[in-house]
């Protein structure tokens, strides 16, 4: 009971960090922000039948980031997986940030913690050993972060 109680904690905590990333993204009004992640993707692909060949669309798909976003000038766009971390731990990251890089790159890296959020192509990760720039005001001004960082922190009350 207790592993199953857990998974679940750390499903809905990712969940959170997923739901915060799209709503600060979507009010900082600089970037189309589309969900692109496999749970938004498999439902419909469970309807195709049980083929060798929907098996590996499928299995392909499970591994692809959670956002495409897309800057308002069209130029320029960017593949963001998202994790929310407790404790950051900079040799998980860079694990995480290789394996998002095999399989989908370019692409970045947005991680919510408590202390602030970060974020860094998965190529400066590796790059940095396992450091994440902390999310610039560039991105996202700090008056959003914050306000976002406090609905983060009002979860793990």
């Amino acid at each position: 009971m207790f592993m199953d109680t857990k998974f679940s904690r750390d499903l809905i905590k990712g969940r959170i960090a997923e739901v915060i990333f799209e709503q600060m993204f979507r009010e900082a009004e600089k970037y189309t922000v589309i969900p692109f992640g496999y749970e938004n993707l498999i439902p419909e692909l469970m309807n195709c039948g049980n083929s060798y060949n929907t098996k590996k669309v499928i299995k392909n798909i499970s591994s692809s980031p959670d956002f495409v976003l897309i800057s308002q000038s069209k130029e320029s766009v960017f593949l963001v997986e998202v994790k929310y971390r407790y404790k950051f731990n900079k040799r998980e990251i860079k694990n995480l940030a290789e394996k998002q890089k095999c399989r989908w790159h370019p692409s970045w890296m947005f991680i919510a913690t408590l202390n602030g959020f970060y974020f860094d192509s998965c190529s400066g990760i590796i790059k940095n050993d396992g450091e994440v720039t902390a999310l610039k005001n560039g991105w996202i001004r700090k008056d959003l972060q914050d306000k976002y960082l406090e609905l983060l922190k009002e979860f793990e009350r």
